[in-house]
């Protein structure tokens, strides 16, 4: 049985982000010589994740706006427009 194993480093400057790595995926299948089998695409940070669907801004946005709702960028403290501190109360 062949196996191959290798490591991409991604660097994303946003809190959250999206990147497709299709080409750098077939790139490794190609480097394997592999040519029958299953492919493991394994994200090992515990807030990494992968998703396999098309690559479509509109998309994308979806997802935006689905995470902003489960997981706010600032979910505890924030300041109103009227200076008034205001705390977050979220649902569990």
């Amino acid at each position: 049985m062949k196996s191959y194993r290798k490591e991409l480093w991604f660097n994303i400057p946003a809190r959250r982000g999206f990147v497709n790595i299709t080409d750098q995926v077939k790139q490794c299948l190609k480097e394997s010589g592999v040519s029958e089998g299953l492919i493991l695409v394994n994200a090992m940070h515990i807030t990494a994740s992968v998703f396999i669907n098309d690559d479509e801004s509109g998309l994308h946005q979806d997802y935006e706006e689905w995470l902003e709702k489960l997981a706010l960028m600032s979910p505890f403290h924030s300041i109103g427009t009227t200076g008034q501190e205001r705390t977050t109360v979220m649902p569990i």
